[in-house]
């Protein structure tokens, strides 16, 4: 089935803290490859597998030196392509990220650029001249803080970076950076990958005119970068030209797809903008539901502002990512299997592809990292208001009573947080209550609804911290009801149709007609006739 990605429930692998079998304290490809069992055996339908590529690692792999190589701390191509073939050979897709708004500042491309004007690669990056004061092109800030371009002392001209100094921004506007950036797309393809996660997708080009960007009166501008408002360093409208392009190479691959990351004030509208469309990604993200913002009116109000744009596009949704705190520690008064599991049912209950970051089906907390063991660029910079991402970075942990929990026999690239080992995969997996062993029965009882995993979504009224909803399919209809609070909860559903409470879905919970009687992070399910 071509689109078998529509209402698939992906697995990120973030490959430096997943399983390390050489002893360097880093997981690796053929860590991933030894493990796949276990992410088979969760239920889910494929994964994303986090950069692998050779980098200098300031950025940790998304500071791109080679697009078509392993970088050896991860292993080789061969090991890739083990990879590759036992995942396929347990039925999983494979899907893996491309980084194509920039590279690392040691790919050749760019340390041939930066040589001077007049060789091949001159025009890749996007190089500006100074004011006549010697300053910066105009008032663009890095992500990671300061402004966002970088003098060259080589060219006498600046070169852009929207995130690192070390992460310059590749010239898309010229046609031999996009030719190439297909051929690498290709390159993928043709080894067998099943699709792509878009790093930064709207980033890809910015306005050749280079203007400021206007203020934003940020109410907590932690980030210079949050008073300003991104008009004309992302999200332009030639970027689709570009997507165009590269969903037409797609084409050419069937059952192969692509997910966009989206950064955006404007979050829903530019995901409908980017994938409203035959010739615009399959699908993408924003970081709506990756926020602080949490229950049940800013769910609902997230995904019906997704499904008013168009009717056309299918949504992507995650609670926990690498670049995010896990969910657990960020949407819960006090982390709790309860709230793990409840978790795990509502992104995987919505309409559309649900990503499931590992760690998420163990209920892992956000991790304690202290300053000194910090490795995010951004954590250093922002410490102590902004700790960073290195605690969603952790190692898995994979035996409570082994060295390092059973991730690596050395000492790990960040540390292992205490916390972390009670929840570890062979406690829970001897637990037939644990947080894992309720995600596999969850998403193997999901399997046996397609009303869940294609059919459309209703919104029903409810109080908070009621979450309600109908997914209607061609096997019918299923009510969804969560209580996102800790407290029990009871109210009465305006319900079109008979309930039947289908109770194998394994969350607590009683519906009588009409009325819900919820504990706290509780939730029911049932099939709705009439």
């Amino acid at each position: 089935m071509d689109d078998w990605w529509r209402g698939a429930v992906l697995y990120q692998i973030y490959p430096r803290s997943f399983l390390d079998t050489n002893g360097d304290g880093i997981g690796d490809l053929p860590g991933i490859a030894e493990k796949l069992d276990y992410v088979a055996d969760l239920g889910v339908d494929g994964v994303w597998i986090s950069p692998f590529f050779p980098s200098p690692m300031k950025d940790f792999g998304y500071d791109v030196a080679d697009f078509r190589g392993v970088d050896p701390m991860f292993g080789s191509l061969d090991d890739f392509d083990r990879l590759l073939d036992r995942a396929h050979g347990l039925g999983l897709k494979v899907i893996i990220d491309q980084v194509y708004s920039h590279t690392s500042d040691r790919h050749p491309w760019f340390q041939a650029s930066r040589q001077g004007r007049d060789n091949p690669f001159a025009d890749w990056y996007v190089w500006a001249d100074p004011k006549v004061d010697g300053t910066p092109p105009n008032n663009w800030l890095a992500i990671f803080g300061g402004v966002a371009w970088e003098w060259e002392p080589r060219r006498r001209q600046y070169y852009l970076h929207n995130f690192l100094r070390e992460q310059p921004d590749l010239n898309l506007h010229n046609p031999a950076v996009q030719e190439a950036i297909l051929d690498t797309a290709r390159f993928w393809l043709d080894r067998g990958v099943d699709g792509f996660r878009l790093d930064v997708a709207n980033f890809f080009l910015h306005d050749p005119h280079l203007r400021d960007n206007p203020p934003y009166a940020h109410p907590n501008p932690i980030k210079p970068y949050w008073l300003q408002r991104q008009v004309f360093n992302r999200s332009r409208p030639e970027t689709l030209d570009f997507v165009a392009r590269l969903r037409a190479v797609l084409d050419a691959y069937p059952g192969t797809m692509t997910v966009a990351e989206i950064a955006s004030d404007r979050p829903v509208e530019t995901m409908v903008e980017y994938t409203d469309g035959p010739d615009r990604f399959h699908t993408a993200y924003s970081f709506v539901l990756l926020r602080q913002s949490f229950g049940a009116e800013h769910i609902r109000r997230s995904v019906e502002a997704m499904r008013g744009e168009t009717s056309h596009t299918w949504p992507s949704w995650a609670f926990s990512n690498h670049d995010v705190e896990r969910v657990v520690s960020r949407w819960a008064a006090e982390p709790s299997p309860a709230f793990a599991r409840l978790m795990v049912a509502v992104l995987t209950s919505l309409r559309g592809t649900a990503f499931l970051y590992q760690g998420e089906e163990l209920g892992l907390p956000q991790a304690a990292v202290p300053y000194e063991r910090l490795r995010d660029p951004e954590g250093l910079t922002f410490w102590p208001e902004h700790k960073g991402r290195d605690g969603a970075r952790t190692p898995l942990p994979w035996r409570a009573d082994g060295a390092h929990a059973g991730f690596s026999d050395a000492e790990p690239w960040l540390p292992m947080d205490p916390a972390h080992r009670p929840l570890a995969v062979d406690r829970q997996d001897a637990d037939p209550g644990s947080v894992l062993n309720f995600t596999r029965r969850f998403l193997r009882w999901r399997k046996g609804h397609p009303a869940l995993i294609r059919g459309a979504i209703h919104f029903l009224d409810g109080a908070e911290p009621l979450l309600a909803f109908e997914r209607q399919g061609p096997d019918g209809r299923i009510l969804c009801a969560f209580n996102l609070g800790p407290e029990p909860l009871a109210a009465a559903l305006p319900l079109s149709g008979v309930a039947t409470p289908l109770a194998d879905a394994g969350l607590p919970g009683r519906l009588h007609g009409n009325r819900l009687d919820l504990p706290g992070y509780g939730g029911v399910f049932a099939a709705l006739d009439g």
